[in-house]
């Protein structure tokens, strides 16, 4: 064999070589799965409002699950997966401090909280500060049931971004139709002893005595949160009072406590709630409910046609336990719009996202045209419909869906679309530069 003989093998051997590698190169490359979004939920998920806290997990896991089997998030480098990672802050300020502090240096840039607007208040906060000191670290907070109306008035911040109709918004959609229930005229006012539920006390009163003067304020209590195991004190003095609806901002454990007591001692009143659709109260109150019991929310399963059934059985097919059945479309919302506004500016950089995020309008086929809103600009309050509800028996007209497998849902007594929900703001946002 000749030297030529074996330079030309050395040269084929050569260019196998190179070809081996570049293959092996491209199947690691396919073997290793993109790095995922990660998103962090700060959330009381143990103690007092436990059921409230999963039942929002479940509502963001789903969510989640719906972008990642549609193929991720789309960005410029390849779609991406979402993960959500769970965070218990045991519905404690500080605890949820302390986790957003580990979300921020684990460079999550995304964090999503809303089952207590005094926790929101705390991590908005924080968030400010955390922004402004570490701009290569920066991160969101995606709010989904802090209402608050400060949170987006004087207290706005280009890093907070609500998704719930705030307290002015829900108790004017609420007092609207107490105006026309011309039955009504004692009413007792009882909130869960922090600010929201201070405020919607204090407001409550206000709204009532402007659109309703005739009806006479027979009570107005505070309790304190998530500590009260027997409601039968407050429930009592609610039956002494004869009062004939009661007006209560309250949730989780504190709502469907506070409605049991008072069923147990026969109370014939109206509950006017911000929450009174879920979460164990429509079974609770069972035949009492119907027609007694009204919420208020940004959709129901009811709301719609064919599009919400399809959605409400989707829900149903991925958590089939009755006591599981807690769908809210502003959380699936929160989620899509998250998800368009990181494909919209390119780049998972939260200051990026957040001003792709100001003014950005739902998808309309993101949720099948179940839901729509805009998230304006000025103070990231976002505009949704709002609908009042009222429970009825399942089978009545329309009542197609029941709550939580109680045979009790609820049916729509008033829809305001998103310009008639909408209330101006006080905002002054400060914006990075």
């Amino acid at each position: 064999m000749t030297p030529a003989f074996f330079k030309r093998l050395s040269l084929v051997l050569a260019g196998v070589v190179a070809i081996c590698a570049s293959l092996l190169t491209d199947a690691r490359a396919q073997a290793t799965p993109a790095e995922p979004v990660r998103v962090a939920m700060i959330e009381g998920l143990s103690g007092a409002f436990a059921n409230a806290g999963e039942a929002v997990y479940r509502n963001l896991l789903w969510a989640v699950e719906r972008v990642n089997q549609r193929g991720g998030v789309k960005l410029p480098g390849g779609a991406r997966p979402l993960e959500l990672l769970r965070m218990d802050s045991k519905g404690n300020a500080d605890e949820a401090l302390s986790l957003l502090r580990s979300a921020t240096d684990q460079r999550i840039g995304f964090v999503m909280q809303g089952n207590s607007s005094a926790v929101a208040a705390a991590l908005v906060d924080a968030l400010n500060k955390h922004n402004e000191r570490e701009p290569t670290r920066r991160a969101l907070l995606l709010n989904y049931s802090a209402v608050e109306p400060a949170l987006t008035n004087e207290r706005c911040s280009f890093w907070h971004f609500r998704f719930d109709a705030h307290a002015d918004m829900r108790l004017a959609a609420l007092t609207e139709v107490l105006k026309d229930d011309r039955s009504i005229q004692r009413a007792y006012l009882i909130g869960q002893d922090y600010s929201f539920g201070q405020y919607v006390v204090k407001l409550a009163r206000v709204a009532i005595e402007a659109k309703r003067p005739d009806i006479q304020i027979v009570g107005e209590e505070l309790h304190p949160m998530g500590r009260v195991k027997d409601f039968l004190p407050y429930a009592s003095k609610i039956r002494a009072s004869g009062a004939q609806a009661v007006v209560t901002g309250n949730w989780g454990n504190d709502l469907t406590l506070l409605v049991k007591a008072v069923r147990e001692l026969g109370v014939p009143v109206k509950f006017y709630t911000f929450y009174g659709n879920a979460l164990g109260v429509p079974a609770t109150l069972g035949e009492a409910g119907v027609g007694s019991v009204l919420a208020v929310a940004e959709w129901h399963a009811n709301a719609g046609g064919a599009a919400s059934d399809a959605l409400v059985q989707r829900f149903h097919q991925r958590f089939p336990d009755p006591r599981d059945d807690y769908l809210h479309a502003r959380m699936q919302a929160m989620v899509e719009l998250l998800v368009q506004a990181i494909e919209r500016a390119k780049t998972t950089d939260a200051t990026a996202v957040a001003r792709a995020l100001e003014g950005l309008k739902l998808d309309a086929t993101a949720l099948g045209g179940v839901h729509e809103g805009v998230m304006r600009a000025e103070d990231h309050q976002f505009q949704q419909p709002l609908f009042v509800s009222q429970m009825d028996k399942q089978g009545a007209a329309g009542v197609r869906h029941d709550v939580e497998g109680s045979g009790y849902g609820f049916r729509t007594v008033r829809r305001l679309d998103a310009r008639q929900a909408e209330l101006p703001h006080t905002c002054r946002m400060t914006r990075p530069n």
